[in-house]
């Protein structure tokens, strides 16, 4: 029992890194055949969280080792004023407020995604930036400053592919036209600037509350002892 038990688990473990890799390698449809491929990723179940996991976690290295490795040329950074942990929570924290700021604007408009769709939409709108940036890390300690140009197309070409995809994953999954899907991101991202002024508004609240009573203590400890 054991032996067919463990067999079982790792065909299952083997079987869950086949999809996965299945998954993985359909993002390369999806950035070249947006409408298609953002369709069948939610409707006909061919994207999975784990693959979008994957991407966001490759954008986010990736990101890392430009600033780290790219010529200091083209990207100037001094690590004695960098904190890693505010590069990790800047790239990450966009990524999860935009998934609620979408998710809940759409549930109001109609819209059919789910936050499973939308967070899995914009794990694979990154692949761009992945299959882009990681080689302009080598090409930036190759190039000289006049052929900077080439650098800065493909710098900015990654941006523009990765918000065509997002555009065009907005109007699939939620089955939206151009121009509600434009009118929605507009909003998502007002929505965000709210959810993170509502943030910043509870911390600071949170913060001068325990200031308040720390120093009520200290002062009830200077009185009575």
């Amino acid at each position: 029992m054991k032996v067919k038990s463990s067999k079982w688990i790792s065909e299952n473990r083997l079987n869950k890194l086949r999809h996965l890799g299945t998954t993985l390698r359909y993002s390369l449809y999806v950035i070249t055949h947006p409408m298609d491929g953002f369709w069948d990723l939610t409707h006909e179940k061919r994207g999975s969280v784990g693959a979008a996991n994957v991407i966001i976690v490759a954008a986010l290295l990736t990101n890392i080792l430009r600033l780290q490795f790219s010529s200091f040329l083209f990207v100037n950074v001094i690590w004695e004023f960098v904190n890693l942990i505010e590069i990790i929570l800047g790239f990450l924290a966009p990524i999860i407020i935009g998934c609620i700021a979408n998710w809940g604007l759409t549930t109001l408009f109609d819209g059919k995604g789910t936050m499973k769709d939308i967070y899995m939409a914009i794990g694979y709108s990154l692949t761009p930036y992945v299959l882009l940036q990681l080689p302009m890390i080598f090409i930036s300690n190759v190039i000289t400053v006049e052929e900077g140009a080439f650098y800065g197309f493909l710098y900015y070409f990654s941006y523009i592919w990765c918000g065509a995809l997002i555009i065009s994953a907005v109007m699939m999954i939620h089955d939206y036209t151009l121009s509600k899907a434009l009118v929605t991101l507009f909003a998502t991202i007002v929505g965000m600037m709210v959810i993170i002024f509502m943030l910043l508004l509870f911390f600071t609240l949170i913060s001068d509350a325990i200031a308040y009573f720390v120093s009520l203590y200290k002062e009830i400890s200077f009185r009575f002892y």
